[in-house]
């Protein structure tokens, strides 16, 4: 597995197309009750979005999508609505995989799956695995996901490797042991539905992204927001902690599509 870097002990390469996005999906239950429907409309609305996102970024270039699907948190909702999100989330691994292994993408699911019923573990286990070779884009689904539950049980994880370090640890030794060790550090963060607050995702990785806060509901962010979304990280200075004046060579690129030919 590879391992990538920490953007508080080194600074990372960086380009005008963000490597690796992560975004949290909200705004569907109001999408729906905008049009007086039931909140389950939202979210099915939402996992069209989710394809067109995961088009978008394979046409230009993008490494890494990482998707907030389900918080910890989120079992707090009603409890029909939690239902219907399961069955949702079983429907989508049974629609969607076949395409997205068509089209190169490795699928991932990060977080406590233990809670999840059997025939969904079984599922994202034979998902993930029929896509392992997969290398044209990383999706991952953060599903009963949270940055505390994150950060906790990679302590614990290096606790149990490392039994001997009498508190000598780093990040490096905690880094192995995260969630998405497999992944960089997010370079563009982006929330959809107006909220602004990081709402528990990936609280270690996040910590030199470019935030990206938008009105445009989840089910109505197709291509051109994302590409706003681009539009606007393209205009950041990543410092990583230096001067301005310490930047050099920044030439941004041109978003432009790399590969048309992408399987519907």
């Amino acid at each position: 597995m590879a391992l990538f870097g920490s953007s508080t002990r080194n600074v990372p390469a960086t380009s005008a197309v963000p490597r690796h996005v992560a975004i949290i999906m909200d705004g569907n239950g109001r999408w729906a009750k905008k049009r007086l429907l039931p909140r389950f409309a939202g979210h099915r609305r939402g996992v069209e979005t989710v394809r067109e996102t995961v088009r978008a970024c394979l046409e230009r270039g993008i490494e890494y999508l990482t998707l907030f699907a389900f918080s910890s948190e989120n079992w707090r909702r009603p409890e029909e609505e939690v239902s219907l999100l399961m069955q949702l989330f079983r429907r989508a691994l049974k629609d969607e995989v076949s395409k997205l292994h068509r089209n190169g993408v490795r699928l991932r699911v990060v977080g406590d799956l233990s809670r999840f019923e059997p025939e969904l573990q079984t599922l994202i286990q034979v998902s993930e695995q029929r896509t392992a070779a997969n290398e044209q884009l990383i999706l991952t689904i953060a599903a009963n996901y949270g940055g505390r539950w994150d950060i906790l049980q990679a302590v614990r994880r290096m606790l149990i490797s490392q039994p001997d370090a009498s508190g000598e640890w780093s990040e490096s030794d905690l880094a192995p042991h995260l969630a998405m060790s497999y992944a960089p550090e997010p370079d563009l963060f982006i929330r959809t539905g107006g909220e602004q607050r990081i709402s528990n995702f990936l609280l270690w990785q996040l910590a030199y992204s470019e935030l990206y806060f938008t009105d445009v509901l989840w089910p109505e962010f197709d291509s051109a927001a994302f590409d706003g979304a681009l539009a606007s990280y393209q205009q950041r200075e990543r410092r990583f902690g230096r001067t301005s004046e310490q930047l050099v060579g920044h030439s941004p690129a041109t978003l432009s599509p790399t590969d048309s030919r992408i399987d519907a």
